[in-house]
């Protein structure tokens, strides 16, 4: 180990480095998007979103009531393996009960 260099603005004769940490940036989010349809009755879809994505059954509720009066709802928001996971399940589920449910994904909005 090589001694270290004085440094003449500290007066301690000793130089020091200062370390650049990497700041950790959060994972982006993702929004799982339910759609509306005329098939998927508004029981089933109250109980995906109970079931798979974990919502208490009145936010399940208010979420149905925006995919049926506004055409889609947001289940929830996640990480991108996340959603894409609970998509997969959702369409699982829908496609065993012959429901053409149809959930998509996209970013969350930075400046939301």
């Amino acid at each position: 180990m090589s001694p270290a260099k004085p440094h003449p603005a500290d007066g301690t004769g000793l130089a020091t480095k200062t370390r650049s940490k990497a700041k950790l940036q959060p994972p982006s989010l993702w929004k799982v998007i339910l759609h509306n349809d005329d098939y998927t009755t508004q029981e089933f879809v109250v109980f995906v979103l109970t079931v798979i994505f974990r919502k208490p059954e009145s936010e399940a509720t208010r979420i149905m009531l925006a995919v049926h009066r506004q055409g889609k709802g947001i289940a929830g928001l996640y990480t991108h393996d996340v959603a894409e996971t609970k998509i997969a399940q959702a369409r699982a589920f829908a496609e065993q009960h012959e429901y053409p449910l149809l959930c998509t994904m996209e970013p969350e909005s930075v400046n939301a």
